[in-house]
């Protein structure tokens, strides 16, 4: 099962777990799950590509175990993912080996260049032009000009409005902490803010509205209305 990230997620070992639960469940829903013959099941491998802002290791072992409050030395349950960082010079062997790696991280490192001196669409916009002309992802390119630089640029702005809305979640549980006097207050405070934040996110992604996401970052008053509008 292959994953792509632009954000580290520690869950995602979790997320797995679910997925090939019912992957699994749907495979053998007409076998005899009672009878005294093994059931063949497909060999299960988890790779997450990761290609985010955030510095990360060329590549790490994910584990469901980290996650147990309990931690054993041989636990009962295990699932393992495999990260790796797709970034512009990173796995350079990987990259080697597949040209499609490859040519998206240098068509994403250009973005991230370009977006630092010009708005974000001119910025994707002028990485897709020389991009074709380079001939680096130059047929999916071409037949997906429009849809490229839509999703491009949602993603963006989608990475960078769920860190800002995160940010301000955790500033506003701190000032709840300090107020309290209490180590627990602050730390209900941020995981509250963190929590109701990421609900909107969902929700309002769910729906959509992108462009709501985004006003929430500078809209205080609005963020509010939207925490009311979906009962969170």
């Amino acid at each position: 099962m292959y994953e792509h990230q632009s954000t580290y997620n520690p869950n995602l070992p979790l997320r797995n777990l679910f997925y090939i639960a019912d992957l699994y469940s749907n495979l053998t829903r007409d076998a005899n799950l009672y009878g005294s013959k093994l059931i063949a099941l497909p060999t299960p491998r988890f790779i997450v590509f990761y290609n985010g802002e955030e510095l990360q290791p060329e590549r790490q072992e994910l584990k469901l175990s980290d996650a147990f409050q309990i931690p054993e030395g041989e636990p009962s349950l295990e699932l393992k993912a495999l990260m790796l960082n797709i970034n512009k010079g990173h796995n350079v062997e990987l990259m080697k080996r597949s040209k499609t790696l490859c040519d998206y991280a240098e068509y994403v490192s250009r973005i991230r260049s370009y977006q630092k001196s010009m708005p974000i669409a001119d910025a994707v916009e002028k990485a897709i032009t020389e991009c074709i002309a380079e001939g680096i992802l130059e047929d999916f390119l071409r037949r997906n000009r429009a849809e490229a630089k839509k999703m491009s640029i949602y993603e963006y702005n989608e990475e960078k409005v769920m860190q800002a809305l995160r940010e301000e979640a955790m500033e506003e549980g701190l000032e709840e902490g300090i107020e309290r006097g209490r180590e627990e207050g602050r730390k209900e405070g941020r995981e509250e803010g963190r929590t109701r934040v990421n609900e909107l996110i969902k929700k309002l992604a769910a729906a959509g509205r992108t462009d709501d996401i985004i006003r929430a970052v500078s809209d205080k008053g609005y963020q509010e209305q939207l925490f009311k509008e979906f009962g969170i």
